[in-house]
């Protein structure tokens, strides 16, 4: 193993590095999609967990749709491109979920289905670091985040529930996380599109990170205005983003290099999926993560006190993660907090 392939197995990445590449030997590498059709306000996620546990390779695998159906799965075996972003989930010779630049694949079963393919993408503009910024040094994080798809047009089907859906050009964003051991503690999380402008995207990741003895509360926020450039807020010192969260509410305040940045999004409780988060270590996985598909936001954008760019949208998603916080809301749902979804032994 060479040096920079040890560093890398920790999770970090040197500056001008390829955080889309798979991070040999950490606990946890998530691949994150999202389809936004602004014409018919449908919105479809689909993810994957590769996840490294006591009896091997495992996936974590979620398809979502706004149409209110969602289907989640552990999987046996996992694989990670060493070379360039892509993952599969499940068996090698009939994956359940395959995804990278190019295409993304989901089959849950025959009322949860995926195929699309992606064309004419706006990458992550930035080469010196990625989502983490200078975090991403760091090595023996419990999370870092990287928004590496900031636009692109998908086109293909969707089968969810007994609806099957069409798409022509629909809006896309995609991100990777990876760390440790899953997830931190509590989270929270946001991204959209369907504004007036389809060039433009929002995306932000908070959380409590940890390494060693180090804890401190942090937030990245990338911003890709209808111009196209690409705002990148939340080093604590430099440009750090004020983050103040509830189930239904986000609220963030993001200012450096002249820019600043004001985010109000909300979403009733009610209507967010539960969904899973693996615990890699124990091979399993555990309802942990309040995920609402469509919600509403507003941005304002400004540089040296002009005003940028104002923006609403009311198919953004919206997160706020904890197991504990997950926990509680299935008991007023009326449901067993305890049920875990794990993969079949070998």
């Amino acid at each position: 193993m060479t040096p920079l392939t040890r560093y890398r197995s920790t999770g970090a990445d040197l500056p001008f590095g390829q955080p889309t590449r798979a991070h040999r030997g950490v606990a946890m590498e998530g691949y994150f999609w999202r389809l936004t059709d602004p014409e018919t306000g449908r919105v479809v996620i689909a993810l994957c967990g590769a996840n490294r546990g006591p009896r091997g390779p495992w996936a974590t695998i979620g398809l979502a749709g706004s149409n209110g159906v969602v289907r989640t799965a552990a999987r046996d075996g996992s694989w990670t491109d060493p070379h360039r972003l892509g993952v599969r989930g499940g068996a090698r010779n009939s994956p359940a979920f395959s995804g990278d630049e190019e295409h993304l694949r989901v089959d849950l079963g025959p009322d949860a289905r995926l195929d699309l393919t992606f064309d004419d993408l706006t990458p992550w503009p930035h080469r010196a670091f990625g989502g983490s910024s200078i975090f991403q040094v760091i090595p023996g994080l419990n999370q870092y985040w990287h928004p590496w798809l900031l636009g692109g047009c998908a086109s293909g089907t969707t089968i969810l529930g007994d609806e099957t859906w069409e798409f022509t050009d629909a809006q896309v964003y995609g991100e990777k996380n990876w760390g440790r051991e899953g997830f931190p503690e509590s989270w929270w999380w946001g991204q959209a599109q369907g504004f007036v402008e389809p060039e433009a995207c929002v995306a932000f990741a908070g959380g409590l990170v940890t390494a060693g003895p180090m804890r401190v509360e942090v937030t990245g926020l990338a911003v890709k205005l209808p111009d196209s450039r690409v705002l990148r807020l939340g080093n604590p010192v430099v440009s750090p983003v004020q983050t103040t969260t509830t189930d239904e509410t986000w609220r963030l305040s993001g200012r450096g290099y002249g820019w600043r940045v004001e985010i109000t999004a909300s979403a009733p409780l009610a209507d967010a999926f539960v969904l899973p988060v693996p615990l890699p270590s124990e091979h399993r996985n555990v309802p942990g993560d309040l995920e609402h598909l469509t919600g509403d936001l507003e941005i304002t954008v400004s540089s040296f006190g002009r005003h940028v760019w104002s923006g609403r949208t009311s198919l953004a998603a919206l997160e706020h993660g904890g197991l504990d916080r997950a926990a509680a809301e299935l008991r007023h749902r009326g449901l067993d907090p305890t049920l875990t979804d794990a993969p079949p032994m070998t």
